[in-house]
């Protein structure tokens, strides 16, 4: 064994980012394993299989049936196996998206091997094991971890990586499977729908807007979410703030929370502590707000603003809506 195989997450309509990611990896993976790179592309109704290929896939297994139509981890851990077990790769990888976090131990379990979450480095050694690399301790560290079961089972954080060039000269093979599921459409649970216009997406956000420990109380983050708004952005957070019940955890931004790479971060009372520059130094233009001068944010800041963020937050939002 020392084939590659991508799952390539989709809403039925089409592929996540993430899987395009993971293939630019699982290729070079493979490559050094001297082995194929598959996706398993599984879903509810037709979906267009070339971009994988494009994208790196020597295989794409193709799997449709109507109990997928929902995101019901259940049901895919099921079609999952079924394509593992035809397949018999040695290494597969899953992005770490809410839905990946909560299918890949299901997964892990059933095929009794062990997972490696969130990780933000993969490699193959001299020896071609499959390294594996996350933070720990608060991110204070880079764990390396071999596997000592097999197949190896890794999810990857969305936006770790870049995607995989495309080539639409690259040849490839899809192969159709028959996937015969139960078709619980529950998976045994109750399905919770968030509300419309609830739902956190930082990861694909243009503007982020991140509060911080500059802030005062809870009550203050109406601040933040008023510059977010006016930006049409979404809002974040770094990790105290979480701790602290604050705000919910898909706001936080950081190795322990969400990677975010938008054309503009706002860090607001931030001081840039290495926990969170690891989830927004990779911005494209980042613009602290700080009444310390000395605050380790501002060294990676593009525009840095030294003031208290309780007078320049609202004087950026009178401005911005008298441009609008």
């Amino acid at each position: 064994m020392s084939d590659v195989m991508v799952f390539a997450e989709n809403n039925g309509e089409k592929v996540h980012p993430v899987s395009y990611e993971l293939l630019g990896k699982g290729r070079e993976l493979a490559d050094k394993l001297e082995g194929e790179l598959s996706a398993a592309l599984l879903a509810g109704e037709k979906l267009p299989t070339e971009e994988l290929i494009y994208r790196g896939a020597d295989k794409v297994y193709y799997g449709i049936d109507s109990s997928l139509n929902e995101p019901v981890e259940t049901n895919y851990k099921e079609a999952l196996l079924d394509v593992i077990s035809r397949v018999n790769p040695e290494v597969i990888l899953i992005g770490a998206t809410n839905f990946g976090r909560s299918l890949a131990p299901r997964v892990a379990m059933a095929l009794d091997t062990s997972l490696t979450a969130d990780c933000t480095g993969l490699d193959i050694d001299e020896d071609k094991n499959f390294i594996q690399i996350r933070p720990a301790f608060s991110g204070n560290i880079l764990a390396h971890i071999k596997s000592r079961t097999s197949p190896q089972l890794a999810t990857v954080r969305y936006r770790e990586f870049p995607e995989a060039r495309r080539d639409e000269g690259k040849k490839g093979e899809v192969i159709e499977m028959d996937l015969s599921l139960d078709g619980d459409s529950s998976g045994g649970i109750e399905i919770l729908k968030e509300e419309h216009g609830k739902k956190v997406n930082l990861e694909d956000a243009e503007v982020v807007v991140a509060g911080g420990r500059g802030l005062k109380k809870e009550d203050d983050f109406e601040l933040i979410e008023g510059l977010a708004s006016t930006l049409e952005g979404k809002v974040g957070a770094s990790r105290p703030l979480v701790d602290d019940g604050w705000i919910d955890r898909a706001h936080q931004v950081g190795y322990s929370g969400r990677r975010v790479k938008p054309r503009i971060y706002f860090a607001c009372g931030i001081s840039g502590q290495s926990q969170h520059l690891a989830g927004m130094k990779d911005s494209d233009i980042i613009i602290a707000i700080n009444n310390d001068p000395s605050a380790p944010i501002f060294e990676y800041a593009n525009y840095g603003i030294v003031g208290d963020l309780y007078e320049v937050v609202p004087e950026l939002i009178r401005q911005l809506e008298e441009d609008h």
